[in-house]
């Protein structure tokens, strides 16, 4: 059987987003994140956009860019402090945050792509991020119910990845990716390097083909890349 070439154009591909979508980005800062297919994002003006990433970016970059431009309705996060516009947007009140404990965002998320409906955790029990969630008692012990996770597309950045969409992320890129390619509806994946079908040893790759829809080749890395040194 000859697998399939899912390598797109990246106009091709975020033109699949509509207007009011719930879009998953990867990353943990810098590492991860999929600059380029956040910038076609922008020149594109999806509205009313959800995201849910770790983070809000830094000013001037990634997530920012969407913040600037108006296109983000709600944030799920786990911090923003980094981002002064970020806190500008909510503390006027034009931007809705929902802030979770990064492990159990990254729990709600691998939720989702599992088919669960939920997971239940006391994290955060006596604090604002437990407020107006639902709790319940297990084995004598209260936890609260913390909703899963997907999205209408998640959106990834991988080091390595084959013509069929099999991927690799490079070192600590290897963080919310692999979660995400699996609670999104539709995957678009940016790939510095793309290999043709059998360029990754099977021990090698993060991400199978299967949970991947499209496959963007990265001509080449702007500044926003630029933290990372390999």
């Amino acid at each position: 059987m000859r697998l399939p070439d899912k390598t797109t154009a990246i106009e091709e591909a975020i033109a699949r987003i509509p207007d009011g979508a719930t879009v998953m980005l990867g990353g943990f800062g810098v590492p991860g994140t999929p600059f380029t297919l956040i910038r076609e994002l922008v020149r594109q003006g999806q509205k009313n956009l959800t995201v849910i990433k770790n983070d809000a970016n830094e000013k001037g970059m990634g997530v920012d860019h969407l913040l600037a431009s108006g296109q983000v309705a709600r944030l799920v996060t786990t911090h923003i402090g980094l981002n002064p516009r970020a806190v500008a947007l909510k503390n006027a009140g034009s931007l809705d945050v929902e802030f979770c404990a990064q492990g159990i965002l990254a729990e709600r998320v691998r939720a989702g792509g599992a088919g669960l409906k939920a997971v239940v955790a006391d994290i955060g029990l006596d604090t604002d991020l437990a407020r107006g969630k639902p709790r319940i008692e297990l084995g004598g012990a209260v936890g609260v119910v913390e909703t899963a996770l997907r999205a209408d597309a998640a959106l990834l950045h991988a080091g390595r990845a084959d013509t069929f969409g099999n991927l690799r992320y490079a070192a600590t890129a290897r963080n919310f990716n692999p979660l995400m390619a699996m609670a999104g509806d539709l995957v678009i994946a940016e790939a510095e390097i793309v290999l043709p079908p059998g360029g990754l040893a099977p021990e090698d790759i993060h991400t199978p083909g299967p949970f991947v829809d499209h496959v963007v080749r990265l001509a080449h890395l702007s500044e926003e890349y630029g933290v990372v040194r390999r």
